[in-house]
């Protein structure tokens, strides 16, 4: 048979190191010789500059840096006030000029493209859609590695034309992190069931959480964490209860961007205890409640350096992204895909509970996931090491599209496809028994050699626009007519 029709797009993604965010530099708190830590011996030098030449230096900075950032002196001002505690009080007040410069000395810009550009989902923007000439416009994120591997979310935004032609916008060339904020109301039983998975419920967790109401704050959590220590044991007893209540806290969150920010402006840099090394493969997919409410989720990887902790993320306008923990047996791998609307009343997911085989999960809660059986595994050559999905699956007439990616020799990944039933799921109507993608002879060198892999695609008419990572070193976009796919599909029964 006949490859498939693919038609790679010209346009190409590639990372880009100029794009930098300004982030709190803290040099280490170890204790040097002489009894001062790092950051105190560095303020001791600062406040030794004579105030003649603080203006000229400051001066210099802003000059040299305030082009490449928003609000740069409200950031320098911010910084500085991280490390205030380390100016002594005989020498306060200080100078504007000073605090400024001290907060530079205090921060340190950061290529967020600085290593790889990769792993993009792509979803219609919020709006009415399409347009009366059939063109839409689209929202991709796309994950970003820094220096010392750190992946963020950033965005970019376009349009496609009737005919799937592809046009960016030209992204922003200076970045903003968002606010963050703990969430109004954290709810108890949720956090508790989350810290039962994380090994850390005992007789002291249970102290804490039995003074709190069924919905409450952070503030409630720190005064019932006081009394514990105020209360309870000896601190070396509670420490590590307290420490891992108060993480798991951290990991919900939101983060807010000004109206006025453009799309490709708003990065998700790592913000989480859980997630210091990183954001991961975020699958964003739009998603029609019953009700006909839209609303845009993405489940992505946590990372810590050692371990992973899925995450969702909620967001109605991509301005202000709530950001909280996924709990149950099938919420504790890599790979989650939410379908774009609920099956027979419920939520359904695509996991991969075991790492190497695909899992069809169902909730009535999208925060819980318990439900779980198996879907598909490893059948063909190109996908024996592993399966997983490539994004949320796409509704058609025939059923549910699934783009899969597989690895096989060399740890290649390559792209395939399966087709489940509409109305029951864990049926697989069809699967392509061949690669869909795979990396051509131009997309084989990069971060991570011999790699194609997308995080979802979007349906726009008759084609399905797939964006998908070339070897973690750029991001391309394919176009495949659907029709030709099902009818493939269909005619390979499982």
């Amino acid at each position: 048979m006949n490859p498939l029709t693919v038609r790679r797009i010209a346009q190409r993604l590639t990372p880009d190191p100029r794009r930098v965010i300004a982030k709190p530099y803290l040099p280490g708190e170890e204790i040097i010789p002489g009894g001062d830590s790092r950051s105190g011996l560095l303020m001791r030098r600062i406040l030794a500059i004579p105030e003649a030449d603080v203006d000229g230096l400051t001066a210099e900075v802003l000059a040299g840096f305030s082009q490449r950032h928003h609000d740069f002196e409200a950031m320098l001002e911010r910084h500085f006030e991280l490390v205030a505690h380390h100016v002594p009080p005989a020498q306060v007040p200080l100078s504007r000029a000073r605090r400024l410069l001290i907060g530079a000395y205090y921060t340190n810009e950061y290529s967020i493209e600085g290593a790889a550009l990769c792993n993009p989902s792509l979803v219609l923007a919020p709006g009415p859609q399409p347009a009366a000439d059939g063109s839409t416009r689209f929202v991709m994120s796309v994950r970003a590695v820094g220096e010392g591997h750190i992946s963020s979310i950033e965005f970019r935004s376009g349009g496609l034309a009737a005919d799937s032609t592809l046009t960016f916008d030209p992204p922003s060339s200076r970045l903003r992190t968002g606010k963050r904020r703990s969430p109004a109301r954290y709810d108890r039983q949720k956090f508790t069931e989350k810290l039962g998975e994380l090994g850390a419920v005992n007789d002291l967790t249970w102290v804490v959480l039995e003074r709190l109401p069924v919905r409450f704050t952070l503030e409630e959590l720190e005064q019932s964490l006081a009394r514990l220590d105020k209360e309870g044991p000896p601190h070396a007893i509670t420490y590590e209860t307290a420490k891992m209540m108060r993480l798991l806290a951290a990991s919900n969150y939101v983060s807010t961007f000004p109206d006025e920010s453009l799309l490709s402006e708003r990065i998700l840099f790592p913000a989480g205890p859980h997630e210091t090394r990183g954001m991961e493969d975020a699958r964003f997919v739009r998603f029609v409640d019953d009700s006909g409410q839209v609303k845009y989720y993405a489940t992505y990887t946590a990372y810590d350096g050692f371990e992973i902790l899925p995450q969702l993320i909620e967001t109605d306008d991509f301005l202000s992204f709530s950001i909280s923990t996924l709990i149950g047996s099938a919420a504790q791998n890599k790979g989650m895909a939410l379908f774009p609307r609920r099956i027979n009343g419920k939520y359904a997911m695509l996991s991969r509970k075991d790492r190497e085989n695909l899992h069809l999960s169902t909730s009535d809660d999208i925060h819980t996931w318990n439900e779980v059986s198996p879907l598909d595994r490893p059948r063909e050559p190109w996908q024996l090491v592993q399966i997983g999905n490539c994004g949320s699956p796409i509704e058609t007439d025939a059923g549910w599209l699934v783009i899969t990616h597989g690895v096989g020799p060399m740890r290649r990944y390559a792209l395939g496809a399966m087709l489940l039933d509409l109305e029951s799921p864990s049926r697989v109507i069809g699967r392509l028994p061949h690669t869909l993608l795979e990396p051509d002879a131009s997309e084989r060198e990069g971060y991570v050699p011999n790699d194609v892999y997308s995080c979802g695609g979007l349906r726009h008419g008759e084609d399905l626009v797939l964006p998908y990572g070339i070897s973690d070193g750029a991001v391309g976009v394919a176009v495949l007519s659907i029709p030709e796919l099902l009818y493939r599909l269909t005619q390979s029964p499982p």
